[in-house]
């Protein structure tokens, strides 16, 4: 029997060796942790939850909610033991976060299947391999994955954009258009007077931030990539001068040259999920939502993804990963969790989950598992491995080029669509409702095929 070594024991790694065992299969599970740190766990234990103790909401019309019950119709492991786990939340999943990890690392070490073994891995090793090394990999592991990648940048402090739904734009408010009319109108415009603007700037720059941990507090940003948050500290008028910048977009129902303007820029590939463009930020993210809804147009947006800027360790999965994880470049080698470019513990659960039973599928001869993008986690897996939506015609010379991947949370947006009757195209509870049934359904379909 092959064996297979996974290098990570957090949740994405914990969950992977854990399917590979219950299908007969050895796995040599690597966790450098105690004998080197990350920074910013505490313990040595699998599978820890190093900020919150919450895997979110439970109730399937909740995108996070149905990629939970997803995963118990796959068989998953993590997700049974944080049932037992649990602690009150409402409607949430939380978690006695010491007793989890103590639970799972258990059930790692009592299964004999499986070796735990406490080094770091510097080389990706030949064989089997499931990468689940996270966001927080070792500098010298993350510089093998960069050469075996060929990406330029791997290792960074992440900056990320807030991204709102498209049906929850006003746009009695907001209008359509590019700058100057250049080209096609593919640009939602948020218009400003000044006395919205100075609202809105009051905000921001009172707003709280979150705190770096300190690992990560000498790390150096791109000018670039600053947030927004310190471009408005620069004065009240840098963001007027840079991404509200309102010359060459006016409103031709107003005839309007605004005060300010906030861009939002299409997202995914079924033009449902729009960025705040120039609007990365580290604002905590109760004073994000405060913000974006003082935007006009935004006071009602769905927030379908916060923006964050921290250290970061992932790779570009459209350009590396097929949709069952495996690398398009060696058979044999799969990458599951956070580094994949997915962003939550739920998503890091369901890519080991994924991850595992294809790795097992490749060495019992079988055909590897891709769930349809009708379901949470193959329009997850679709969704970061698919190059489509990060494709853009360059405005210097006109070539085809890439934008860089951002990680993603599980969301309504990516999943494929579903046909309702105009009248009902707007009413967003009948619309979860219908996709979470057919979701379900299809799941259980093929979760055996």
């Amino acid at each position: 029997m092959q064996e297979v070594k996974i290098i990570g024991a957090g949740l994405a790694g914990s969950e992977a060796a854990l399917q590979l065992a219950k299908r007969g299969i050895k796995v040599k599970l690597y966790e450098m942790r105690p004998k080197k740190t990350t920074g910013a766990h505490v313990t040595e234990d699998c599978a820890e939850f190093v900020c919150s103790n919450s895997l979110g909401s439970l109730d399937i019309t909740n995108a996070s909610g149905l990629l939970k019950k997803e995963m118990e119709i796959l068989g998953g492991e993590l997700i049974k033991i944080a049932k037992e786990k649990s602690v009150p939340a409402g409607n949430a999943l939380a978690i006695a976060r010491k007793d989890f990890s103590e639970a799972v690392t258990g059930r790692i070490l009592a299964n004999d299947n499986i070796e735990l073994i406490r080094e770091e891995i510097t080389e990706i090793p030949d064989g089997n391999v499931i990468i689940a090394s996270g966001p927080l990999t070792s500098d010298t592991f993350a510089k093998s994955i960069q050469k075996f990648t060929k990406s330029e940048h791997l290792h960074f402090f992440d900056a990320i954009a807030p991204i709102v739904e498209l049906d929850s734009i006003n746009f009695d408010k907001a209008f359509w258009g590019s700058r100057y009319d250049k080209g096609e109108a593919s640009y939602i415009n948020c218009p400003m007077n000044k006395e919205e603007y100075e609202k809105f700037y009051n905000i921001l720059i009172n707003s709280p931030r979150i705190e770096q941990h300190d690992a990560d507090k000498d790390t150096k940003f791109f000018e670039s990539c600053l947030p927004v948050e310190v471009l408005a500290s620069r004065g009240v008028d840098t963001l007027r001068f840079g991404p509200m910048k309102p010359v060459g977009l006016i409103d031709k129902r107003t005839g309007i040259e605004n005060y300010a303007v906030v861009q939002l820029r299409q997202d995914d590939s079924a033009k449902t999920m729009f960025n705040l463009v120039g609007f990365q930020t580290n604002l905590k993210w109760g004073a994000q939502k405060e913000l974006v809804h003082s935007i006009p147009g935004l006071e009602n947006a769905n927030i379908l993804r916060y923006g964050v800027m921290h250290r970061n360790t992932f790779i570009n999965a459209s350009q590396v990963l097929n949709p069952s994880f495996e690398t398009r470049e060696r058979q044999g080698l799969f990458f599951a969790g956070q580094i994949t470019g997915t962003e939550g513990y739920t998503e890091s659960i369901a890519g080991g989950l994924l991850a595992g039973i294809n790795m097992a599928n490749r060495i019992q001869n079988k055909e590897l598992f891709i769930p349809p993008k009708e379901t949470m986690l193959g329009a997850l897996a679709h969704y970061i491995t698919d190059k489509a939506h990060l494709a853009h015609i360059s405005k210097r010379d006109g070539s085809l080029r890439y934008l860089p991947a951002q990680p993603i949370n599980s969301n309504w947006a990516i999943v494929a669509p579903i046909d309702l009757p105009k009248k009902e195209r707007k009413n967003k509870k009948l619309k979860t409702e219908l996709l979470s049934k057919r979701a379900i359904e299809t799941m259980i379909s093929v979760k055996d095929i």
